[in-house]
């Protein structure tokens, strides 16, 4: 017998790593930061809504992310000391106030703390066409969860999670019901390891 593929969502953290490191600098509109790690840690992220005390220490936490989409909309929650992904699940809606809804539902059971929304953006950091319709979406997710979601750069993120759908067979419609989760975990994955580098 040949040997088992891994579920794909056990090898997000560990793609992430290998693969997505980046050291490109990255400017927001409200900030910017660039973090410098030796050897084979060369993160620099983009993030809304940074933080701003140095004073503070990495808090553990219950994290949730979300990769919006027209139809489907991914979601990766961490698991309860905000370290990796915990558990994933795609909505399935056209209508943003029902999808709204399901995160405010979702969030509440989980007990997730803070929202992390992939935001999109082109590959010279300008805002994507989408952006407007996504910023819609995070004022309708802070006025339905009371919780503002913090806008996380998903450059490449959709791309990723084909790439490792497909290094573990995923085709089809198998592909397509995973596709939305795996990159909510990409989205996760990014603003945990951000979170481990800039204590808060």
């Amino acid at each position: 017998m040949g040997a088992k593929k891994e579920n794909p969502f056990s090898q997000v953290k560990s793609y992430y790593h290998k693969n997505l490191c980046r050291s490109t600098i990255f400017c927001e509109k409200r900030g910017k930061f660039f973090a410098r790690i030796a050897g084979r840690k060369k993160i620099c992220y983009s993030v809304e809504n940074k933080h701003k005390s140095k004073e503070k220490t990495y808090k553990h936490m219950k994290i949730m992310a979300i990769d919006y989409g027209d139809a489907r909309t991914g979601v990766a929650i961490s698991d309860a000391l905000g370290w990796m992904t915990g558990q994933t699940a795609v909505i399935h809606s056209w209508k943003p106030e029902k999808t709204a809804e399901e995160v405010a539902r979702m969030l509440n059971e989980s007990g997730a703390e803070r929202l992390v929304m992939g935001f999109p953006r082109n590959m010279d950091g300008t805002e994507g066409p989408r952006a407007s319709l996504y910023r819609d979406f995070a004022a309708l997710l802070e006025q339905i969860t009371g919780m503002k979601p913090i806008l996380w750069d998903e450059r490449r993120t959709t791309i990723e999670a084909h790439q490792i759908l497909s290094e573990n067979n995923y085709h089809g419609k198998k592909r397509k019901n995973a596709v939305d989760a795996v990159a909510a975990s990409l989205i996760l994955e990014g603003y945990l390891a951000y979170l481990r580098n800039h204590k808060e």
